[in-house]
């Protein structure tokens, strides 16, 4: 078949090398224009350009696709389209290319978690599993035909980065069984039952300032689902600490209040109900540590209070 692969992030990666060594050939590669990345702002490419680019697939990156490759996308003339975390919306005109359709890999059990971060999402609301969805591509956001699926159970205290790089292969896996079906003539699309969808929104960095008054496990799951983007934050003495993995702990006090600080028994943070243990942490500037290193160099009172804010 000829395929048109559309896709961004790391996630993508691995659909697109199955597309590779399955044989297909792959007329093109749709991804999002360079962006300036880190602290020096230096413009790089995106995971999918990056392995396009070492085999040789051209490469098409449109700041709008529904406004500028409409016609890039006919001269490729491809059989099927295949989309996964590409982060743009495709039109009617776009979909209407490939005789076969077009085919999203989508990190989600759906109709649950709809939208452009799933994966942090389902960590962030306390989901026993996660997923990935095989579905037909329709206008909308999410919204088409499903085709297959297939679920991992989410593992405690995983991340929204690793959980991205389990699923990354799962889904690689998923496409490949999709696309047999579909030449065999057995694939069956389901449609989605609208009254168990679920919709999540973007995320921005405004999510990850901790809110002490939620519950423990509420505030470790945030952690946990905005690790590494775009991570959580709370501030203590005028130091705005990135909190990148934690654990309920079993103790209460007022939110946000210090109940244990000490270089070997830990860090632990009271919430609205029960408390957090922090096990990783990052200082402005620093790498990730324990807290243990941490209280080494910065010894804190017990019974003085985390801020959502600098004060």
């Amino acid at each position: 078949m000829r395929i048109v692969f559309m896709g961004t992030p790391e996630f993508a990666v691995p659909s697109l090398r199955a597309l590779w060594e399955r044989g297909d050939e792959i007329v093109g590669v749709f991804t999002q224009p360079d962006r300036p990345k880190g602290r020096g702002n230096r413009v790089v490419m995106s995971p999918v350009k990056a392995f396009a680019a070492e085999k040789g697939i051209p490469v098409f990156q449109p700041q709008r696709i529904r406004r500028e490759s409409l016609e890039d996308l006919r001269a490729l003339k491809p059989d099927l389209c295949v989309t996964a975390a590409f982060g743009q919306i495709l039109s009617q005109a776009i979909l209407d290319i490939p005789p076969l359709g077009t085919i999203n890999v989508h990190a989600s059990l759906l109709p649950r978690h709809r939208g452009s971060a799933p994966i942090a999402w389902a960590i962030m609301e306390g989901d026993a599993e996660a997923g990935v969805t095989t579905m037909m591509t329709s206008r909308g956001i999410d919204n088409g035909d499903m085709l297959l699926k297939a679920a991992m159970p989410i593992l405690p205290g995983e991340t929204c980065g690793e959980l991205t790089e389990r699923l990354s292969h799962l889904g690689a896996r998923l496409l490949l069984d999709t696309l047999a079906a579909l030449e065999a003539g057995t694939l069956t699309r389901i449609p989605q039952d609208e009254s168990a969808m679920t919709y999540d929104p973007m995320l921005d960095k405004a999510m990850g300032v901790i809110d002490w008054t939620a519950e423990a496990a509420a505030i470790v799951n945030r952690i946990h689902g905005l690790n590494p983007w775009p991570g959580c934050v709370s501030c203590w003495e005028g130091q705005r600490l990135k909190l990148l993995r934690a654990e309920t702990a079993e103790a209460q006090g007022a939110p946000g209040t210090v109940l244990t600080a000490d270089p070997k028994a830990g860090l632990v943070v009271a919430a609205g109900r029960g408390a957090v243990r922090i096990l990783q942490m990052q200082a402005p500037g620093g790498k990730p540590m324990a807290p243990g290193d941490y209280l080494r160099g910065h010894p804190m009172a017990v019974g003085t209070v985390w801020k959502e804010v600098d004060q």
